[in-house]
């Protein structure tokens, strides 16, 4: 068995330093059960680039769907709450608090989603989770406005994911 460090049970890294996998290249959960919990907090961000003719219509709730934000908002919080569902080798964990924050600019909407937990494992894949589907909402939400002649999206394009922090400290007693 490995923990998320990449060692086996005797704190040996394994053969190709990987943590999802034994020996013989199977693909497996992480096994955390011995790890003390912790409080932990990560935050990822991205970008969705539009047409400020529709970045135009998100500001002035004028998308035919609906408030786009508040929907993507909706779909963000979601997306963390259920991560472990789409991503195979994810624990699912207890999620205390998610912040998500846009910014507005002139030809782009930035995300940025803030996931809290108290546990065993760290919580940026729920982060990662909630900016790409809050972004694929706003895509869908506004696609519409952004298809071209031909069908396609010549100037949409989500970009930039990263997480931007990760921390861990001692749970609180």
């Amino acid at each position: 068995m490995t923990d998320d460090a990449g060692s086996d049970a005797d704190g040996d890294p394994d053969a190709d330093g990987l943590t999802h996998t034994t020996a013989d290249g199977d693909v497996q959960m992480v096994d955390v059960g011995d790890k003390p919990d912790s409080d932990r907090r990560a935050v990822a961000r991205g970008e969705i680039r539009l047409t400020p003719e529709t970045i135009a219509a998100v500001e002035a709730d004028a998308v035919e769907k609906g408030d786009v934000l508040a929907t993507a908002r909706i779909g963000a919080i979601r997306a963390v709450k259920h991560a472990w569902e789409s991503i195979p080798m994810c624990h699912q964990i207890p999620i205390s608090n998610v912040e998500t924050e846009f910014a507005v600019g002139d030809d782009r909407i930035g995300l940025t989603v803030a996931v809290e937990t108290t546990g065993k494992t760290g919580c940026e894949m729920e982060a990662l989770e909630g900016v790409t589907t809050g972004l694929n909402v706003v895509w869908d939400m506004v696609k519409a406005a952004e298809k071209g002649a031909d069908g396609g999206y010549p100037n949409t394009r989500i970009a930039g994911v990263e997480v931007v922090d990760k921390r861990k400290r001692p749970a609180s007693e």
